[in-house]
């Protein structure tokens, strides 16, 4: 059975669940690497937006909200529209939010190398090897001293360790990783290197979903 996606989002609206904590502390991520940010345009691309959750309301709040030109990415048009309808009323006429396959490269050909890139909700959904092949593109996604936010989940197998290795070979450093005990599972990464050209037509990844790669 196809999981409801759309559904899922209540966790959120839950204050003690452990959604509602990750999605706090990537909110409070984001905002400090936008007080980071240089002067001028900035851009963000969003892989498996969702609702938009993590990326709107901070645009909406922050002072450099609305030098940001972003893109989200969300399979589910249900979700889409609330992500849609949520940055029309905070007035963010720079954030554009699109139906399709998060995975395809081709999705954000004329926006990267960008400053912010979202691929929350995606490492706990994927195999291990869709996890490393997607942390070799966000070389691609990423510029130059732009920042990566990522989650997973801290249970076994742990694979946060193994994540920040991957991305420390394709040169980026670690800012903030959360502990095991924390389990919300928020990273977040700097690139440091040159963006690679983005291979054109390329599929990141599966999503395959954390109930069947747990209960194949």
């Amino acid at each position: 059975m196809t999981k409801d996606w759309y559904a899922w989002h209540t966790d959120y609206d839950q204050p003690d669940s452990s959604l509602s904590r990750r999605l706090a502390e990537v909110r409070d991520r984001i905002a400090e690497a936008l007080d980071g940010a240089p002067p001028g345009p900035l851009r963000a691309i969003s892989l498996c937006a969702g609702q938009g959750r993590d990326l709107i309301p901070v645009l909406a709040d922050h002072p450099r909200g609305r030098d940001v030109t972003a893109r989200l990415v969300e399979l589910d048009p249900r979700n889409a529209e609330v992500a849609r309808r949520a940055a029309a009323e905070a007035g963010l006429t720079g954030v554009e939010v699109v139906v399709g396959d998060a995975a395809s490269t081709d999705r954000y050909a004329d926006l990267v190398p960008a400053d912010l890139v979202l691929v929350c909700g995606i490492f706990g959904n994927v195999t291990d090897a869709d996890i490393r092949a997607t942390v070799r593109h966000c070389a691609s996604l990423c510029a130059t001293g732009g920042t990566v936010f990522w989650t997973r989940h801290r249970g076994e197998p742990d694979l946060v360790p193994a994540i920040c290795d991957w991305f420390a070979e394709e040169g980026f450093t670690p800012v903030a990783v959360t502990s095991p005990a924390d389990r919300v599972g928020v990273g977040v990464h700097r690139f440091g290197g040159r963006p690679r050209p983005l291979e054109r037509g390329a599929a990141m990844f599966e999503f395959i979903g954390y109930d069947r790669l747990t209960h194949p």
